[in-house]
């Protein structure tokens, strides 16, 4: 794999030091975990086929009236 130089400011380099998850990490890691991270940033999160009918199901609970009320989870839980 062929490398190549870059040129940044300190406060550049400083600020992508605060990405590094341990010491030795190198920089083109910590840029590809922040690509990454640009890149899924506004993607919405994918649901399962059980977390999709769960909402469903929940949804249908709610419109017949089966549920409970915030007051009611509260003083069930002792808050």
């Amino acid at each position: 794999m062929s490398a190549t130089t870059i040129k940044i400011h300190k406060d550049t380099k400083t600020q992508i030091d605060q990405f590094r998850e341990y010491k030795d990490e190198s920089y083109d890691d910590v840029i590809k975990k922040i690509i990454y991270i640009v890149k899924n940033l506004n993607k919405e999160p994918e649901l399962s086929k059980e977390t999709i009918k769960a909402i469903e199901q929940a949804r249908e609970r709610i419109k017949k009236g089966k549920f409970v009320s915030q007051e009611v989870a509260k003083q069930r839980l002792g808050f």
